[in-house]
């Protein structure tokens, strides 16, 4: 295999990286204020709004993996070289944070710091990443089975799947499996979905133009809906995990929609830099907990000023870090 040729691009991909991080923060800044404010929903609607309606941030990355990493598969001479590659990329990051939160940041816990690797319990965000290096050991089977999954009925018959266990996990009884193992459960479509959509990015883009006008407001409405669902759940059950959960059946159609969305518009665009952005956009993932923390505990303002302090700093940094040389290998 000629190995000269050049990697694959695709600037929207970029963009919508850029957006889902945006959106991973809009989520955990909303989250402190509502927490702050004993989950006080009735005066706290905006909050609750804005936490809502980013939930689609951590399926659509799942989307996005797969996209990216069917996009570019073939560039790699073997299983061997490409997952090498892809899990040094991630899991010197990985553990690199997990013992930066696990030691100065989060310290009042009861478990080995092995837990923390296994389930990404260091900090919050960080549990993406086991359940991500799971679905990158599993894409080179699902790549070689790529006609399976992607014929329409055993498609539509896993998407199906996914969404009683979605029903399942929120409305009836949270799946009682380890908890990496349940993220990954409850987003495999997601991750399947952004693998044959890398295979059909015109019929995308086709299917988008032609019905824009129906799947705007659609999407909009589906964020009110799933706004108010979280709201009557929680009120229901007086639980958080009714505001927290994302693995939702309305977050799934949510996710889905705005993300052939976002591709169209991005597509059509073409802005190539957001490429900049995208690149820092892991190292912001990694420290932007750590810098809520301290723009929190420093100096509170507003919920919109909360969430664009730490936006800012955390790219700030992220910046100056990737112009150090090779930092980027130890911190993303």
């Amino acid at each position: 295999m000629d190995t000269s040729v050049k990697k694959q691009r695709d600037y929207a991909l970029d963009t919508m990286r850029v957006i889902a991080i945006l959106a991973v923060v809009m989520i955990h800044t909303s989250t402190r204020v509502l927490e702050t404010n004993h989950y006080d929903l009735n005066n706290y609607g905006r909050d609750l709004l804005l936490n809502q309606i980013s939930r689609f941030a951590v399926p659509l990355f799942f989307i996005i993996s797969g996209f990216a990493l069917e996009l570019n598969f073939d560039f790699h001479s073997s299983y061997l070289s490409f997952f090498k590659k892809r899990t040094t990329k991630i899991l010197i990051p990985y553990i690199f944070w997990s013992a930066f939160y696990y030691l100065f940041i989060y310290t009042n816990h009861d478990f080995s710091f092995i837990k923390t690797l296994s389930d990404g319990s260091a900090s919050y965000q960080l549990y993406f990443i086991p359940a991500l290096l799971l679905f990158y050991l599993l894409f080179p089977l699902l790549h070689k089975f790529y006609k399976v999954i992607s014929n329409i009925w055993i498609f539509i018959i896993l998407g199906t799947l996914e969404l009683v266990l979605l029903r399942q996990d929120y409305f009836i009884k949270a799946l009682a499996i380890n908890y990496t193992l349940r993220i990954v459960i409850l987003n495999y479509f997601m991750f399947i979905s952004g693998i044959v959509a890398a295979k059909n990015k015109e019929f995308i883009l086709k299917v988008a133009k032609r019905f824009w006008s129906l799947l705007v407001p659609v999407t909009i409405y589906l964020g009110y809906y799933i706004t108010n669902e979280a709201k009557n759940m929680y009120f229901k059950i007086w639980n958080i995990d009714a505001i927290y959960s994302q693995w939702r059946p309305s977050i799934f159609v949510y996710t889905i929609l705005l993300g052939t969305l976002l591709y169209f518009i991005f597509t059509k665009l073409n802005l190539k830099f957001f490429k900049e952005l995208s690149n820092l956009s892991f190292f912001v993932f990694f420290i932007h907990t750590f810098i809520l923390e301290i723009v929190w505990k420093f100096a509170p303002v507003s919920s919109l000023m909360f969430f664009i302090s730490v936006v800012l700093l955390s790219f700030g940094i992220a910046y100056i870090a990737h112009k150090i040389p090779h930092l980027s290998k130890l911190t993303g």
